[in-house]
């Protein structure tokens, strides 16, 4: 017989507060990074390739882990996944802080990306679980990227203050207090919650998700990096294949690691996809925008860092009404409107090239993330909230693996249409009289151009850089351009793919619901 679901009470939105916690370090983590990176690498006397491995081992091993860790909390009990989580992350940021060599420190690393995949898969189901009416939830999970939005927000500004007054390593402790506070707080106020029928876990599907997982990452950051080369293309289509056989595992299997019938619900499938689309999309301008900010206007970091904030504030306003206009609107038509907002942003910046360019790009973004913001939030609630509740883990793991790896292909393939574009535009505006060893040098990046002009004379050093910046500008453009005729299809998409989810019920309106099984709850 149908049964309504229980509303959320006080001891769920106290919960929400300590769930809230991990989100917000892990994003504090990633942004604090780049601001300490410079000390660090000169006082441990990291080389460039160390300082890739000190920069890119938290993001392989997260990446790589998501699937993993989400099913395993389905096994084990999410709340328990998360407090072991929590106290790897604590103790291995320790060993972060005062690590004495590179090697180390890289191996902290990537340990910190193992005990983060825990984090994020457990937070996220646990929401799905403790609020099970869907306009609740809908507010949880905007709450719940907010913090994770605000992290990245505060993130550059609490690096600067740390590092300017400590040393590099108080970076790595912020998290020390902040999982303190959770391993105390998590068993008194979090429900326990766990597949009551897991089966054993599937050793070879795990090192199958890994073989999966890692080659295409790899490959998407090596070739956003370096651009088209044969080794990294090579491992995303090795990835591949091991994906296919991990798939064709998993169906055979009686308790896959990854229960891909998640996939036949086409608004799952769907919301998945669109959050992936919407990652390259942000992934890749974050990166353009970011370098535009320091390499086209000069300012520093930090100084880069504070102008973006209002950007953040737009993402984490827009994560807080989406919920409250699905509850008035269909959720697929605020999608679509969101969408559109982005495009519009986009096409803004597409006038980066003329007057008052820093001021247009800053409101450009500002507009582009208050748009994407609002699918985000929703979408990510479509996802958790569209699979049974023994299966939040599976399906929270693979929502923040669409996100991790949209941000990776996005940073890839529009860095290197950025690239191509720049590589096009400066070919024939290099000054004349340029050596040919500068010349390719400047055609390596902007970067390169910016350090090359720097060793030339006046009479040919500024008229690089001013090339250099102007082809760089002309791919952002371009960029954008394309951007906005994704973002009207995506609004299409949006609009036409969840037409059939109805606007959230206001709390205690909602309508008797089919009973489903209980997720099996741990004694307190």
């Amino acid at each position: 017989m149908p049964t309504a679901h229980p509303a959320a009470g006080r001891r769920e939105w106290i919960g929400l507060a300590v769930l809230a916690l991990p989100t917000l370090l892990l994003a504090l983590d990633l942004s604090v990074l780049y601001l300490a990176l410079p000390s660090l690498s000169a006082d441990l006397g990291a080389d460039s390739t160390q300082q890739l491995w000190i920069t890119d081992a938290y993001g392989f091993l997260i990446a790589g882990f998501l699937v993993t860790m989400g099913t395993l909390g389905d096994r084990v009990g999410r709340r328990r996944l998360l407090l072991i989580g929590a106290g790897a992350f604590a103790v291995v940021s320790v060993v972060a802080a005062y690590a004495p060599n590179p090697p180390l420190l890289i191996a902290a690393r990537a340990l910190l990306g193992v005990a983060g995949a825990t984090l994020m898969p457990s937070t996220l189901a646990l929401i799905s679980n403790m609020f099970q009416i869907p306009a609740q939830r809908a507010v949880a999970v905007g709450v719940w990227m907010s913090c994770f939005m605000g992290g990245m927000a505060v993130g550059p500004v609490i690096g600067g203050v740390l590092l300017e007054n400590f040393w590099w390593g108080s970076a790595f402790l912020l998290g020390v207090p902040v999982m303190a506070v959770l391993l105390v707080s998590a068993p008194l106020l979090l429900p326990e919650f766990r597949d009551p029928h897991p089966g054993r876990l599937d050793l070879a599907s795990v090192a199958l998700s890994l073989a999966t997982i890692l080659p295409v990452v790899y490959g998407l950051k090596e070739l956003a990096r370096h651009g088209w080369r044969p080794l990294p293309v090579l491992a995303i289509v090795i990835g591949l294949l091991v994906g296919v056989i991990f798939v064709r595992r998993q169906r055979r299997l009686p308790h896959p690691l990854l229960d891909v019938r998640l996939f036949a619900n086409r608004t799952f499938t769907a919301a998945l996809l669109l959050f992936l689309l919407n990652g390259v999309l942000m992934g890749g301008t974050f990166l353009l925008v970011s370098q535009w900010l320091q390499l086209v206007e000069g300012l520093t970091p930090l100084r880069a860092g504070l102008l973006l904030v209002p950007q953040a504030v737009a993402m984490i306003g827009a994560t807080t009404v989406a919920p409250l206009l699905a509850r008035r609107f269909r959720p697929g038509h605020v999608m679509a409107v969101g969408q559109l907002v982005t495009a519009a942003g986009f096409l803004l910046l597409t006038g980066a090239e003329g007057d008052h360019a820093l001021v247009v790009v800053l409101v450009a973004f500002v507009v582009a993330s208050a748009g994407i913001a609002l699918p985000s939030a929703l979408v990510t609630d479509l996802i958790v909230g569209s699979a049974p509740p023994e299966r939040a883990g599976s399906a929270a793991s693979l929502s923040e693996t669409s996100g991790e790896l949209g941000i990776a292909l996005g940073v890839a393939v529009l860095g290197s249409v950025g690239a191509a574009v720049y590589r096009a535009e400066l070919g024939p505006a290099l000054p004349a009289g340029l050596p040919a060893e500068a010349a390719a040098r400047a055609r390596d990046g902007l970067a390169g151009a910016v350090t090359v002009a720097g060793e030339l004379p006046g009479g040919v050093g500024g008229p690089l850089v001013d090339a250099a910046r102007a082809a760089y500008t002309s791919g952002l453009v371009l960029t954008a351009t394309a951007g906005v005729v994704l973002l009207l299809g995506l609004a299409v998409v949006a609009a036409l793919a969840f037409r059939s989810v109805p606007p959230y019920a206001p709390v205690g309106a909602e309508s008797a619901q089919p009973e489903e099984p209980a997720p099996t709850a741990a004694p307190h």
